[in-house]
């Protein structure tokens, strides 16, 4: 009977290999590996002992592997093709009834070339994956420093990554693995550098192979480096070692406690990031966050601050404003210069409000708080329907999570029966689903089915859409948190293009 298997060989040393894959290549009717363009199946090396006489042996040689390819598809396209060719070659094998076992380095799906063959043929045929150990494993076994322990975190990441990318990242973990070097190495270097992480780094090449090698990272010729060599970041580097990492925080929060009564506070800056794009960030925003040690904020909203060497990160979930505006209050307080951060304009349902509140404390009352202003959200929808907020208008935050629901209808019908043009925050949620529906009903008691409304979602990115509907018209049950509405005045109007505007005057 046909079936398929994913043998995972382990990074080099073929004493790493399981004794299940071994008894599965001894036993198999058809053998596959991968070679590279011009290369020996480094897979077909690593288990060649195992191979009995006689099998059939299928060569799957790359069509490319790094650089330029005529391909009308790109690299993409002309990969996507050889998987498909692979794939009807061994599918022949499986549907006379032979075992195909194919070889991977390391795990077969742990960036393996075996997934996209696994993809095509496992809903088809029976199909088993053989776990390898994986290089990394190996590697952390070379440098013989624990990775991680207890709580920290561990992050694989492919050095292919944009290098701010690859930093903020690295900056955001405890430990890491970094993949997939060779040309890439200079920039994965400068990610390490910008993350503060570079110091600690190991580089690891040819684990458990022969050639074998490691170093710090500082130490390698960045023209030397191949394709079998990894990074590791140990989450706890040198912990146990007097003067290690975690050694020198200590002694460093240690000596800021001593001197926190003779270094003055800081000024705390609250910055507005807008709502994306990075031409809508403000050049005094700008300079605040590149002169910044630390920035602190809701995650998506720090992600959104290039990492660079010298700044530490400080990311919380999206409810604990005034916690992380006491955690900015304490630097600031010990002399460093932290940004605050929120999305929009920080003083519109943002974080200005609540440093304010946790800075009403006593013990800050040396921290001077500055606000920068962002470009909002309500603007950013605005300017891409027309001028819908032309006249007077009015903000609200459907989220009842900091004021009763009662206190919202309430104000819903008081905008409602002044007529303004009405911005609504914060529209619904996964726990809130009913409350734009809600909102309508309460809306339409004093305003037309006709009003003018706009619904921008993700203005500035670029999944961004924009819908102008009606308020009897609004489907209340596509709106989530990713969008804005505009509910227009009764004098707000809609061009022949589709444009909507609110006049200045009154008639």
């Amino acid at each position: 009977m046909s079936h398929l298997y994913g043998v995972g060989l382990g990074p080099g040393d073929p004493e790493l290999i399981t004794r299940k894959a071994a008894r599965l290549i001894a036993e198999a009717d058809v053998i596959a590996y991968h070679a590279g363009v011009g290369k020996e199946s480094n897979a077909r090396r690593i288990a060649a002992g195992l191979i009995p006489d006689g099998v059939v042996e299928e060569l799957l040689r790359y069509p490319v592997t790094t650089g330029r390819t005529e391909h009308p598809g790109g690299y993409a396209g002309a990969m996507a093709e050889f998987y498909e060719e692979c794939a009807d070659r061994l599918r022949v094998h499986l549907e006379a009834g032979r075992t195909v076992v194919v070889l991977a380095e390391g795990d077969p799906l742990f960036y393996g070339s075996f997934m996209y063959l696994h993809d095509r043929l496992s809903p088809h045929f029976p199909t088993e994956v053989i776990p390898g150990v994986p290089a990394f494993a190996a590697a952390t076994a070379v440098v013989a420093t624990p990775l991680v322990r207890q709580t920290d975190v561990l992050t694989v990441l492919p050095g292919t990554l944009a290098v701010p990318e690859l930093a903020r990242r690295l900056a955001d973990t405890d430990g890491a693995i970094i993949m997939k070097l060779g040309r890439r190495f200079p920039g994965v270097v400068d990610a390490l550098r910008q993350a503060g992480r570079l110091e600690h780094a190991w580089y690891i090449e040819r684990a458990s192979m022969p050639a074998e090698r490691w170093m710090k990272v500082t130490e390698v010729d960045p023209s030397s480096v191949p394709y079998f060599s990894l990074i590791v970041v140990p989450g706890d580097s040198l912990a146990e070692e007097p003067g290690g990492r975690r050694d020198r925080l200590v002694e460093q929060g240690e000596e800021r406690a001593r001197t926190v009564e003779s270094t003055p506070a800081a000024e705390l800056l609250v910055v507005g990031l807008g709502p994306g794009p990075d031409h809508w960030l403000t050049p005094e925003a700008t300079a605040a966050l590149d002169t910044a040690q630390h920035v602190v904020g809701y995650a998506p909203y720090v992600n959104r601050v290039p990492q660079r060497e010298g700044l530490t990160r400080h990311a919380s979930g999206n409810t604990v404003e005034v916690d992380r505006a006491r955690l900015a209050l304490d630097l600031a307080l010990r002399g460093e210069r932290v940004a605050v951060v929120s999305g929009g304009d920080a003083g519109v349902f943002g974080m200005a409000s609540a440093v304010f509140e946790a800075a009403e404390d006593p013990a800050y009352a040396a921290v001077p708080v500055r606000v920068l202003p962002g470009v909002s959200a309500i603007q950013a929808v605005a300017a891409r329907a027309g001028a819908p907020i032309g006249a007077d208008f009015a903000v609200m935050s459907l989220s009842d999570r900091l004021k009763p629901w009662p206190v919202i209808a309430k104000r819903l019908r008081a905008v409602a029966e002044a007529d303004l043009v009405l911005g609504i925050y914060n529209p619904a949620s996964r726990s809130r689903v009913d409350q734009v529906s809600e909102a309508q009903k309460i809306l339409l008691e004093h305003r037309s089915p006709e009003t003018v409304v706009v619904v921008g979602r993700d203005i500035g990115r670029a999944e961004e859409s924009l819908t102008v509907t009606t308020l009897g018209e609004l489907d209340a049950g596509s709106i989530d948190m990713k969008c804005l509405l505009l509910i227009g005045a009764s004098s707000t109007r809609r061009t022949s293009s589709g444009r909507v505007w609110t006049p200045r005057f009154v008639d």
